[in-house]
């Protein structure tokens, strides 16, 4: 061989004994090492839920009914708060049912749609009792701006002060900052990120409940309190259904949007792992509403484009 080719064979040598004895072990140590860290994260989320008190609003149907189930599953145990007493009293069997070693205790607890803060207070006492434990988690399943101001203000001057969620933040909240513990989450929506054309009435809610939240989470943090804001995306609900159109009637159409979103079992795993991790807020959406979300703070010009451009295709069909 000549020197040249001796040197190159030489160098070539020399670099797969470097990538044997370095590269390939600081692969392996780096993958074992993040399969240490998530393996550690997953332990400290089923820590962190076995045993805790979570209450859930909106528990009889959609995503509420499946968080029940994911938070059971996890080791939680439940108060299920909602409307329909009967669908609320077959989740409670259905769970009860499960054979589950950790034997939860879950019950539910009937909201009605105006329901009293005294009243609440008091039915939540009793569970307390029953759970002999005080809540760590409240899962606003249908959250509307809460009724409870941290600061100066007066519960009482929020719009939303005889809501179901917004009593039950109040009632659940002084004892949560008492204690110096307690995990706030608010189901929100992209839409409290983005508005759509159409769906002013909903985007303004959710946009309500996304800054009511994010003043909440500075103003409870000096207490130790969790507050995670979960913002999806098209969720296979029967939202669009429900629907009121301008005149006051049932919507009662399956959108093709919502239909084509992700089941809410999928969305509720999110939920769950989101409080375990205890995270300040989870996007849960496609590639599209997320580009949107970021495109709006970017490059707000183009998005309104893009959103008129929506509009005038969605008036456009609905004339035709």
């Amino acid at each position: 061989l000549s020197p040249c080719g001796s040197r190159k064979t030489a160098e070539k040598g020399k670099l797969m004994d470097f990538t044997s004895t370095v590269i390939i072990p600081l692969l392996f140590g780096s993958l074992g090492i993040f399969a240490l860290f998530r393996l550690l994260q997953w332990v400290r989320m089923r820590t962190y839920l076995q045993e805790a008190v979570v209450v859930i609003t909106g528990a009889t149907s959609g995503l509420g009914r499946e968080c029940a189930k994911a938070f059971h599953a996890a080791g939680s145990r439940l108060v299920l708060c909602g409307r329909d007493s009967e669908k609320l009293k077959g989740l409670v069997q259905e769970l009860c049912a499960v054979k589950n070693h950790r034997k939860n205790n879950v019950v539910g607890v009937p909201v009605e749609l105006q329901l009293s803060w005294e009243a609440l207070v008091t039915k939540l006492s009793l569970e307390r009792v029953s759970c002999r434990k005080w809540e760590d988690v409240l899962v606003a399943g249908k959250a509307n701006p809460a009724a409870h101001c941290v600061g100066d203000q007066s519960h009482h001057s929020s719009p939303c002060a005889a809501s179901g969620t917004g009593n039950l933040l109040t009632a659940l909240l002084p004892s949560m900052i008492k204690r110096r513990q307690g995990h706030i989450v608010a189901i929100s929506s992209v839409q409290g990120k983005i508005s759509i054309p159409f769906r002013s009435a909903y985007a303004a809610s959710k946009h309500a409940t996304q800054a009511f939240f994010d003043c909440l989470r500075a103003e409870v943090e000096q207490y130790d309190i969790e507050v995670t804001v979960v913002s999806p995306g098209y969720i296979q609900t029967n939202l669009s259904l429900n629907a009121v159109t301008a005149d006051g009637s049932r919507y009662g159409v399956m959108d093709k949007t919502t239909a084509e979103g992700q089941t809410a079992a999928e969305v509720a795993q999110v939920v769950l792992n989101a409080v375990g991790q205890k995270k300040k807020e989870v996007l849960v959406a496609g590639l599209t509403p997320c580009l949107a979300v970021y495109l709006r703070n970017l490059c707000p010009r183009l998005f309104f484009t893009l959103m008129a451009s929506r509009a005038k295709k969605e008036r456009k069909a609905k004339g035709s």
